[in-house]
């Protein structure tokens, strides 16, 4: 089953450090809870996201490579914006 999301976030075409930036962007207009699929193009974005998303704090949900015959792959990776105010709050419950 497909994993559901909010919204579409199209950054296929950038190259690093771009699609990154432009997720985080994204993600600090966004509101807590909210799931992004973001779809790039740039290999690096394998290694940029899942550190991006442990630096930054939001939750690597799910992430997938879809392999193009005739153009460039296609890296997804689904999002969850946790914002820093709900983070303190849960790891102050946790302790």
């Amino acid at each position: 089953m497909a994993q559901s999301y909010d919204y579409l976030l199209d950054v296929t075409g950038l190259t690093c450090p771009l699609p990154v930036l432009r997720a985080q962007k994204f993600l600090r207009e966004a509101a807590h809870g909210v799931i992004v699929k973001v779809r790039a193009t740039d290999p690096i974005a394998a290694i940029d996201f899942p550190h991006f998303c442990q630096e930054s704090g939001h939750k690597l949900l799910e992430h997938e490579l879809l392999k193009m015959e005739n153009s460039d792959d296609i890296f997804i990776f689904y999002i969850k914006c946790i914002k820093q105010e709900f983070q303190e709050n849960s790891d102050a419950s946790t302790a």
